[in-house]
């Protein structure tokens, strides 16, 4: 049994609740920007004393309007700075934010309703209150509700006038560290959402934490990040909970479409993204290159910047190596550095993992990538690679405060300052993910290293095991798969089979790019595409590179293009964009069943596992 532990680095104090970081940071620098907000082409800074007044101000419409402690509330928004608005005045209020993503159904929106017993709600838009008004008559419980784009914020900060600050202090003094600070349901990739009971001690000492950990990021002299990841997620969450502690600079932009225009203006200092947006970021300067005729030249530039990543962790760059790369540093690399902002040093991902070859192609653009792991469960980061402390190909090491062991079949346990506390209602499912001596079964599978770095090898759940008795772990191949410019999701499927097959689909965004560049009809259907010959060799050059990864027997032998997208209104994605692998499975169970044919051989035995 494998075990790493990192000590904590900053004391906890079991009295303290998230209003407490921004209090600090009222205190200690009043007058430094702690938001912008768009103003124009440009952007209005929010001073941290001057959110506080807003929030303050929040707080009060909120007890006006009957707030008691305790009561929920439910949030419906998209990426803003209204988010964290909200967020901070619900805790100053002494109420419990229930986040809900702007994406779901109303039948989602009914179980966390319902089960949270959530007695307000805020939305943000028409179409939100839309979804919610086709369930509201089913919840008695909710009494309250309020529209952002009807100047909910405004209307409340008028109401809340007369509500005096000293009922505000004491509000926002009554919750302990241990005292509930959120409930956020998972995202719901297997079976219905579950609420984890997420403590104010889980965000306070891990944001104290962190920031000591990865103060290079978050403390150096003007550090700033624009948000573009749901904030309903726990992993941006806990980052605006983070930047309001170490004072970071915070921007948002919900439309990605915008996301190369608002990181040309705003300049962040770092980033939070899943890996999938560093995917695009190279494979749209790829195939934009290739469009201009200079396609040989990106991709040379592309291998120069792997080789000199690699070189460095080797301990020596080969001087002609060395040459290539101040060639290309001017003609390549400063180009896309300047359309993450020009100041971008580090980036913070997690999710899903990064391949090598973008993790060392980013390294030497002179961003790292900092790759991460965590869950809802553990408020999001339980390791995580600093500055300093930094292996391409790994989580990182286990952050201060947190034990990270490998239990005897390669399950990931944790134990440490941001597990969760339970599940909402729910004792027996609690029980069930805490082993006797209180480590959290994360349901991964990974290994630690000798000097302590986590690195994730697949889903406990998800491992295949052939007809022959082989195990498979299915995000071993579909990560170098999904990285190919055309390819928009990927799922390894063969239960119970005698070989290893894949479902896959198009990237509708890249796809008529793509196409322009290799001779082809740029406006041809997603079904056209699937049955091209040149795609369909694109798309087993993607296959043949993930099957690289891993034994003839473990690789994919043959796959089907599907002609449609997984999204998450059809519910194959979660909206943190992974996919949902039982559904996909049952909603193409007619394809795979193709792939195979009706041999005896095919069908499922019961074979332990």
């Amino acid at each position: 049994m494998q075990q790493t532990e990192t000590p904590i680095l900053i004391p906890v104090n079991p009295d303290d609740n998230i209003s407490n970081l921004l209090e600090e940071r009222v205190a200690a620098t009043p007058d430094r920007a702690l938001f912008a907000v768009p103003d124009g082409a440009g952007w209005k800074d929010i001073t941290a004393s001057g959110f506080r007044d807003q929030v303050v101000a929040l707080a009060k419409g909120l007890v006006a309007a009957g707030i008691e402690p305790g009561d929920r509330i439910a949030f419906m928004c998209t990426t803003k700075y209204e988010w964290t608005l909200v967020d901070f005045a619900i805790h100053y209020a002494g109420a419990i934010m229930v986040p809900v993503y702007e994406t779901s159904s109303p039948l989602q929106i009914h179980w966390i309703l319902e089960d949270s017993g959530a007695r307000a709600i805020i939305t943000e838009t028409a179409d939100h209150a839309d979804r919610l008004g086709e369930i509201r008559s089913e919840l008695p419980g909710l009494e309250l509700s309020w529209r952002l784009d009807e100047g909910a914020i405004a209307a409340l900060g008028r109401d809340g006038a007369d509500v005096a600050d000293e009922e505000i202090a004491r509000r926002r003094g009554l919750a302990v560290g241990s005292d509930v600070a959120t409930l956020i349901y998972t995202s719901g990739s297997t079976g219905r959402p579950k609420g984890c009971v997420l403590t104010h001690s889980n965000f306070v000492d891990l944001s104290r934490n962190a920031a000591g950990a990865l103060a290079d990021v978050v403390q150096e002299q003007g550090a700033s990040t624009l948000l573009f990841v749901t904030l309903a997620h726990v992993f941006a969450r806990f980052i605006s909970v983070l930047a309001v502690h170490a004072g970071v600079r915070v921007g948002h932009q919900a439309d990605t479409k915008q996301l190369l225009p608002a990181l040309g203006s705003f300049q962040p200092s770092f980033l939070l993204a899943v890996p999938r947006v560093f995917e695009k970021v190279y494979n749209s300067a790829e195939q934009n290159t290739e469009a201009e005729g200079k396609g040989k030249i990106f991709r040379a530039a592309a291998k120069v910047a792997v080789a000199h990543s690699e070189a460095l962790d080797a301990g020596s760059v080969p001087f002609l190596l060395g040459v290539k790369f101040k060639i290309f540093d001017k003609l390549v690399y400063g180009k896309l550095r300047d359309k993450l902002g020009g100041r971008v040093k580090y980036a913070v991902s997690g999710s899903a993992p990064l391949s090598h070859y973008l993790g060392h192609f980013y390294r030497s653009l002179g961003v790292k990538i900092l790759e991460g792991y965590g869950l809802t469960e553990t408020t999001a980061p339980v390791t995580v690679n600093l500055p300093d402390k930094f292996k391409i190909g790994t989580v990182g090491p286990a952050l201060p405060g947190h034990t990270v062991r490998i239990a005897e079949d390669g399950e990931i346990l944790v134990k440490g300052l941001d597990v969760f506390k339970e599940y909402w209602n729910n004792p027996e499912a609690t029980r069930a993910v805490f082993t006797d001596d209180g480590f959290f079964r994360t349901g991964d599978i990974g290994q630690l290293d000798s000097d302590g770095y986590l690195s994730i090898t697949g889903r406990k759940k998800e491992i295949i095991v052939t007809a022959g008795g082989k195990n498979v772990a299915p995000a071993v191949l579909e990560d170098p798969i999904r990285a190919n410019t055309i390819i928009g999701q990927v799922v390894v499927v063969g239960d119970q089979k005698p070989f290893i097959s894949a479902l896959v689909t198009l990237d509708p965004e890249m796809l008529p790019t793509w196409l322009k560049n290799n001779g082809e009809d740029p406006g041809m259907s997603l079904e056209e595409a699937a049955a091209n010959p040149r795609v369909r060799a694109e798309v087993q050059s993607a296959i043949d590179a993930g099957n690289a990864y891993v034994s003839r027997a473990e690789s994919i032998r043959e796959f089907v293009i599907l002609p449609t997208e997984f999204i998450e209104a059809n519910g194959h994605l979660t909206p943190k964009m992974s996919i949902k692998r039982d559904n996909i499975l049952r909603d193409f169970a007619g394809e795979i069943a193709k792939i195979y044919g009706d041999n005896p051989q095919t069908e499922a035995v019961s074979t332990p596992r």
